[in-house]
């Protein structure tokens, strides 16, 4: 079957579905378990219950659990294919040309944050499931699009899923690139808490994320530096501004699994404090985190041949009046000791006197490249894209594959193409997802029925 001569027919759907989407501006702001109406705030559900209501109109079965996910459903079987799509997005940080939710159409983008990660590639696996439907094939597993509502926050929402649904089988998460994507490093992240009195930091404050690089630190100082930061500034043409006593650095956002395609705001920042303070807050960033983004200074880097090297993001800081908070979160591969690794760090924070609180672990994931789970997606990649040589590839990303025990990252981003997500002007090429549509009706025909 020509599934990407049938998905053309579907691209002004696409695009008019995939516009009102990204118009719903789905940032998690406060995460209030008790609020069972909208645990992840009102947007995020509003988002959720249009999507379910789209596949209902569509004849779809739909399931909505507790308003932390849901599902869209077709087929039949004991077994189950899940392709896992996320609702949420990362905040907006950073210059954009056009509106971060006004899902402008240019030259055939659509601009908007969201775009490319993940509510445009969980709409072309909706147009994908919508195509074989149409096209009646008799297939012998169920298969859901899963929706969740908070991937970029902690996935308490796949694990909300997973305690009342079944486990699918096997699966795919659209969130990711071609071909695809076999494992994906462990993410862990920690704080770094405490108090000092210092004679020049009134406050420092800069990221909202732990998977984001902070492009922007702003710091409040009780005396007047102006000089010597101007100075600073110019000297390293970083960008910067002074305002009173409120001292700003700009750096570059970027997704925490390659905090080296970013430029860390904090770092500029800690290093230019360096020269006017004793901070031992201070210290403590430039002597064991600034400007390193494989955790050489901790004495934690790792390589493993596969997933490629450890990388750190030192990703929030939160200082008043002499109270502080420091996030910092590591994507690590395999054969990394973790619990030896992590009391190493915690022993430069507690020498500091300050105190160390590990967050919540997702250790690696990985499905062997000779599963025919990969070899049937491959395939699919590969008859509609005619791109044979391409490798398939471990990421310091993390996806909902990782909540399956058979699952990969699968597209839609191509290869060659920039990465956008977690970025200003991040965008998303209709004629991409259109591919990436007639790519992900191929894997379902090839694993959900008995001829193919």
């Amino acid at each position: 079957m020509d599934w990407l001569k049938i998905a053309q027919s579907y691209k002004e759907e696409y695009i008019e579905k995939t516009q009102a989407l990204l118009r719903i501006p789905t940032v998690l702001e406060t995460f209030n378990p008790s609020n069972n109406e909208a645990p992840f705030g009102e947007d995020i559900r509003r988002a959720l219950d249009w999507f379910l209501y789209m596949g209902e109109a569509d004849g779809f079965k739909i399931k909505n659990i507790d308003n932390y996910a849901g599902h869209l459903e077709m087929g039949s079987g004991s077994e189950v294919l899940g392709i896992l799509g996320h609702l949420d997005v990362v905040p907006t940080g950073g210059k954009w040309d056009y509106p971060p939710f006004g899902a402008t159409l240019v030259d055939g983008k659509i601009y908007a944050r969201g775009s490319i990660d993940d509510k445009g590639p969980s709409m072309a696996a909706y147009l994908a499931m919508k195509m074989v439907k149409d096209q009646h094939l008799n297939l012998n597993k169920k298969v859901r699009l899963i929706l969740g509502c908070d991937e970029e926050s902690g996935m308490r929402c796949i694990r909300r899923y997973l305690e009342k649904e079944q486990m699918p089988d096997l699966g795919f998460a659209p969130d990711a690139d071609f071909p695809l994507i076999y494992g994906e490093k462990g993410n862990v992240s920690w704080n770094i808490t405490g108090f000092e009195n210092d004679d020049l930091l009134e406050s420092i404050n800069a990221g909202e994320r732990y998977n984001v690089v902070p492009d922007e630190c702003v710091a409040v100082l009780k005396k007047d530096v102006r000089s010597a930061f101007e100075a600073y500034l110019a000297d390293h043409q970083y960008q910067g501004k002074v305002e009173d006593h409120t001292y700003t650095i700009y750096g570059k956002n970027s997704h925490a699994a390659w905090p080296y395609m970013g430029v860390n705001a904090i770092f500029l920042m800690a290093e230019f404090l360096k020269t006017q303070t004793t901070s031992k807050l201070v210290n403590y960033l430039c002597k064991y985190m600034t400007h390193d983004y494989y955790g050489k200074k901790l004495g934690i880097d790792h390589f493993d041949p596969e997933m490629k090297e450890l990388t750190i993001n030192l990703a929030i800081i939160n200082y008043e009046k002499g109270a502080f908070t420091v996030g910092v979160n590591i994507r690590y591969p395999l054969g990394f000791e973790l619990d030896k690794q992590l009391s190493k760090v915690e022993r430069t924070i507690l020498d500091y006197g300050f105190s160390y609180t590990q967050l919540r672990n997702s250790n690696p994931h990985y499905v062997s490249p000779q599963d025919p789970l990969v070899k049937t997606l491959l395939a699919a990649y590969q008859k509609y894209s005619k791109d044979y040589t391409s490798p398939i590839v471990t990421i310091g990303g993390g996806t909902y594959a990782r909540a399956l025990k058979k699952a990969v990252a699968f597209g839609p981003n191509l290869p060659n193409n920039p990465d956008l997500a977690h970025q200003p002007n991040e965008y998303v090429i209709v004629d991409d997802m259109i591919m990436a549509a007639a790519i992900y009706a191929e894997a379902i025909e090839h694993l959900c029925t008995e001829q193919a």
